[in-house]
């Protein structure tokens, strides 16, 4: 079973694996199925979930709140992550999707997810993408307000760059604990852009999203020297699967990613659970970069 870990010097215990509920409203689940598939993760010790207002068109945290509502004990067995900051076209008054981090727009989000998962306290809130009419002042504000209330516990940001960061965190008594990157084999650019150095800096543990690359890394035939590469590497460590390999590509990055599981499928869940358990050699690891990149670059 997973043992939880801090993921910054003042931050929570999450578990080394998130599971991503970004695409719930798709898996087409009861809400008694989704009660026991949280149950499921939860006994991997998968204890941390991600979420965010926007997903599902604004449903899914509210369907993810409706299995809590059936097994109340589930909460406080849970770390709940959500995220705001975007508006779509899902909702009839944004004529077109934008950014918004305004502080009223962040408490009233936080206020819905809070109602949506029948809770009183969330563990982590991040704004979901940096914004160019952010004002910083006013999300510390905001950030402020909902920490000193306790109905946030924790605070951090996602896709943002460092200096996005640094500028958040210059406003805040208290440290951010997290930034939420786009890490995998087909996305390397946090790699070497310096969020990762930073987190690195900071003695925080980034959250990796979209490890597979949204389905690319499986279904491109660009990145079919790739998947070559994977299995190669999956036939000299034993890996049960591509997918274990590539969670083990992201887990060998210095900053120690948290990566996010994607998947609906309970057994697919248990397989990449494995991957902590997986070693990869410095080289196995630049061949997968090389074949991913289709260059011999370190």
């Amino acid at each position: 079973m997973l043992q939880p870990q801090a993921i910054a010097l003042q931050g929570p215990e999450f578990s080394p694996l998130v599971m991503g509920y970004w695409r719930l409203m798709e898996w087409g689940m009861s809400p008694q199925e989704r009660v026991a598939f949280i149950e499921h993760h939860l006994n991997l010790g998968i204890t941390t979930v991600d979420h965010a207002d926007i997903y599902g068109d604004y449903q899914c945290e509210a369907a993810f709140g409706e299995a809590l509502k059936l097994a109340p004990g589930l909460r406080d067995r849970l770390q709940i992550v959500t995220k705001c900051g975007i508006a779509t076209r899902a909702r009839p008054e944004n004529r077109i999707g934008h950014y918004i981090t305004d502080k009223a727009h962040i408490l009233q989000s936080a206020e819905n997810s809070l109602r949506h998962f029948h809770t009183d306290r969330l563990d982590l809130l991040l704004i979901h993408r940096p914004d160019p009419l952010m004002a910083a002042d006013d999300v510390a504000d905001a950030f402020m307000a909902l920490h000193q209330a306790g109905k946030v516990l924790h605070f951090g940001v996602s896709n943002f760059t460092p200096a996005q960061f640094s500028l958040l965190q210059s406003r805040l008594p208290f440290s951010l604990v997290t930034n939420q990157l786009e890490i995998s084999p087909v996305q390397q650019s946090a790699l070497l852009d310096g969020s990762l150095d930073q987190c690195q800096q900071l003695r925080i543990r980034p959250m990796a999203w979209s490890c597979l690359g949204g389905g690319r890394l499986f279904n491109d035939p660009h990145f079919q020297p790739l998947r070559d590469e994977l299995e190669a590497v999956r036939q000299e460590t034993g890996a049960t699967s591509l997918d274990q390999v590539v969670y083990a590509w992201i887990l060998m990055l210095p900053s120690r990613p948290l990566p996010i599981i994607g998947s609906g499928k309970a057994a697919r869940v248990s397989e990449v659970a494995g991957s902590l358990e997986l070693t990869l050699t410095r080289q196995q690891w630049f061949r997968i970069r090389k074949a991913a990149l289709g260059f011999d670059v370190p």
